[in-house]
């Protein structure tokens, strides 16, 4: 959206200005301190424009300004546009089966402190993760490196869940304490808590585990840059988040990229989600540890599995051989129907990919498809188990991306609250 000299392209001045804010803001959020010259450049405005943007910013409390640290060339040095991260935050949280972590993320993407719970897995409902989350959130933000004047931009939940996304509502949980789950407004939990426990009145925004995870490698990791790709999230269950186009996909009402419950094996193990042969039921970590011969479900299990096999261990080698076939089966499916340029394998996945690539490749390079499937990368996450709790944050910071100055307007209209809580 440019506006040559004298016209506007049907928009206005204002939508205009809002638009350029917008894009800058987001360019450094995402890339980091970037000069005024590189964002004259990337941006194709002129350096009056450019300063005029970023004096906005600045006075808004979203960035600073400050001299490079090291001047190569000649002339005046270029001033560098810096997100005040400490200053501004989103609060992120992701919820699995058997863990509870909460951040915050400051802007630019930069996690400035985070708490983690891990624990045995087990059927936990809603007041037991929220009590957890608000003695995470209290700590948080009672830490004395919040300087005076700080504000959450917004909040972000990552769970294992198919959310729909017109409300955030939890509709299909299946790997959770299902009648406590389903049909839970988390969002609106989350809210209500927030605002009554600490004051936070920003906007809350809650995602597929998977949905998120992708939006994040896109953002800041792995993907930056491919407009095609799939990340695929296993834990218990298998979720995958897709973007096509340069866009999340995210279906009708918010529950695309339930990989997990496509059936590939129509005399295999009844699933949770009430199917048979699922695809989740051949390769989730229940699969993968009985395929082994291993009875727990400790979270370090898959990858000392992986740690046996790669030490020759000739149960455990062929335990994997065993998944890594039905993993290859699906993600070919998956390749075919997505034709993504680029597959990241995140959550355990993670841990038992450079035991199974070679597998998935060979899969894909099987049969006359070969040739469809030939140019995708198989990755793991940029971001490592951080994936889905940099999603959750990048969600939180959007409304405040998308408008900076109208967002910190509606912001300073509100009750006035401590930077700190005591």
């Amino acid at each position: 959206m440019r506006a040559r000299k004298g016209f506007t392209y049907g928009v206005t001045q204002e939508e205009l200005r809002r638009h350029n804010l917008s894009t800058l803001l987001r360019y450094v959020h995402q890339h980091g301190p970037t000069s005024r010259a590189v964002l004259t450049a990337s941006m194709n405005l002129n350096r009056s424009t450019i300063g005029a943007l970023t004096a906005d910013l600045s006075s808004a409390g979203l960035v600073t300004e400050e001299l490079p640290g090291q001047n190569l060339g000649a002339g005046r040095p270029s001033l560098v546009v810096v997100p005040r991260a400490a200053h501004v935050y989103a609060l992120a949280y992701q919820i699995g089966v058997d863990f509870i972590v909460a951040a915050r993320v400051g802007l630019g993407g930069q996690v400035l402190d985070r708490r983690e719970l891990y624990r045995p897995r087990g059927d936990y409902d809603i007041e037991d993760v929220m009590g957890h989350l608000e003695r995470f959130t209290r700590e948080l933000l009672s830490s004395d490196e919040i300087p005076p004047g700080a504000f959450c931009a917004g909040v972000g939940a990552a769970v294992p869940a198919a959310v729909r996304s017109s409300d955030g509502m939890l509709r299909f949980v299946p790997n959770m304490n299902w009648d406590d789950w389903g049909d839970a407004p988390l969002g609106d939990i989350l809210h209500r808590r927030l605002v009554e426990t600490f004051g936070i009145a920003a906007p809350v925004a809650v995602g597929n585990d998977a949905d998120l995870g992708a939006l994040a490698e896109r953002t800041r990791g792995v993907a930056v840059g491919c407009d095609d790709l799939v990340y695929i999230i296993g834990e218990i269950g298998v979720g995958a988040g897709v973007i096509a186009g340069g866009e999340a996909m995210s279906g009708h009402d918010g529950y695309a990229g339930e990989v997990g419950h496509m059936v590939v094996n129509p005399s295999g193990r009844l699933c949770r989600c009430g199917a048979r042969g699922c695809w989740e039921t051949e390769i989730g970590e229940p699969a993968i540890l009985a395929a082994a011969g291993h009875a727990d479900g400790r979270r370090a299990t898959v990858a000392e599995l992986v740690a046996e096999a790669e030490a020759g261990d000739e149960k455990s080698v062929r335990a994997l051989e065993h998944i890594g076939s039905w993993i290859a089966l699906g993600v070919a499916n998956i390749v075919t129907v997505f034709n993504p340029s680029m597959v990241i394998f995140g959550g355990l996945f993670g841990d038992v990919f450079p035991a199974v690539g070679g597998q998935i490749r060979a899969n894909l390079l099987s049969g006359s498809l070969g040739v469809v499937r030939e140019g995708v990368r198989l990755v793991t996450p940029g971001l490592g188990a951080d994936s889905t709790l940099i999603g959750a944050a990048e969600k939180a910071f959007e409304p405040l991306l998308a408008d900076p100055l109208g967002f910190v307007s509606a912001m300073a209209a509100m009750p006035e609250r401590p930077s700190r809580v005591p």
